[in-house]
């Protein structure tokens, strides 16, 4: 079969890079289509990813509207050229449309609700897929499974972390230190909210800075103030410097998930946090124990200085981690089946003893 599949965000490389490696190995025919931001490109570069840019990143609303059209249009001339049997996505605002155009099956991953453009995707494509817990009913082609996003990389049987990888790049895994993200708020789900202001950014790396070292990784350029702090290792790198890391903090949400699934304590501060319902995968996480989540600033700084005194939060994390993989199914193979053997999808769990 030809599959297309999309890319807008690193995660979204992270998400699909092993689903890519899984369908050509089953003898599949794998098309990647990207637009470029901070680092989506960069990373399918160095995972080897053989893609097509078709559009450049955006620095406004307006902006964001054009880069969207022309990711499209472009989207649909290449697509027509290749006749695919399936095209995917995460968010798929521009596969939903197009798969129709060319006689393709629609797959779209989703993992928040309350999103705008939704209104604007699902009712296009033909199976929407989410997570068990996601609160929204989607219609008939809504398929939930048992994991997040971040499970098709971040699972035990997708990722071996190396405190080897770490030292070549003159960070000691053993010493503490804390992971930091900040985002820009420029994408299409993110408009009317909002994460860390500037003079919380500054708060938050001095309370961790006084009890180890502190690594930012940021979609704008850090403050001079900050910039001792720059991101010791490249980007696809990130996942081992969370997994020995202490703390995570910040306003990204995919990263908090990320550390909260690398047993990592994580704390998330952003406006989504206030919603009278939040996102339900960090409703989830939070049942299991694994973020913590704040639309307050002062409250999420008690809560990181909390989390410097605690020297017993490093084991209570692991073994809440233990419990959630023991619930929770490699997101991989379902994925792969999902776009090419649909019937034999499954997103349920069996439960086993996990290490």
């Amino acid at each position: 079969m030809r599959v297309i599949i999309t890319i807008q965000h690193p995660a979204h490389v992270h998400f699909y890079r092993n689903v890519i490696g899984l369908l050509t190995d089953r003898g599949h025919e794998v098309f990647v289509f990207a637009r470029e931001n901070d680092l989506a490109v960069p990373l399918l570069e160095r995972y080897g990813v053989p893609h097509e840019v078709l559009a450049g990143p955006q620095a406004s609303l307006a902006g964001l509207a054009r880069a969207q059209l022309t990711y499209e249009w472009r989207l649909l001339r290449r697509a027509r050229a290749i006749e695919p049997d399936v095209m995917t996505a995460i968010g798929g605002v521009a596969v939903s449309h197009v798969a129709r155009l060319v006689g393709a099956r629609s797959v779209v991953f989703l993992d928040n609700e309350g999103i705008a453009s939704h209104r604007i995707t699902v009712p296009f494509a033909d199976v929407v897929a989410t997570p068990r817990q996601f609160g929204e009913d989607l219609g008939d082609g809504h398929r939930r499974y048992d994991g997040y996003h971040e499970l098709a990389y971040l699972h035990p049987e997708r990722f071996e972390p190396s405190p080897d990888r770490l030292r070549a790049h003159g960070v000691e895994p053993e010493a503490p230190y804390a992971v930091l993200r900040f985002k820009r708020w420029d994408a299409l789900h993110d408009v009317g909210e909002a994460g860390l202001s500037p003079a919380g950014k500054g708060r938050l790396v001095s309370t961790f800075a006084d009890a180890g070292d502190v690594f930012v990784t940021s979609t704008d350029p850090l403050p001079p103030a900050l910039a001792s702090c720059q991101l010791p290792v490249p980007p696809e790198l990130i996942h081992d410097l969370l997994y020995f890391a202490d703390w995570y903090a910040g306003d990204s949400a995919t990263m908090a998930t990320e550390a909260a699934l690398l047993a990592t304590p994580s704390l998330r501060v952003q406006s989504f946090a206030d919603h009278e319902a939040d996102l339900s995968n960090f409703l989830e996480l939070a049942e299991y124990g694994l973020v913590r989540s704040t639309a307050d600033e002062e409250e999420g700084l008690s809560i990181a200085r909390e989390w410097v005194a605690d020297s017993e939060l490093a084991a209570t994390w692991r073994h809440r981690r233990r419990r959630l993989l023991e619930e929770k199914i490699d997101v991989v193979p379902f994925v792969a089946d999902l776009l090419v053997e649909p019937e034999a999808a499954t997103g349920r769990a069996q439960p086993t003893a996990t290490g």
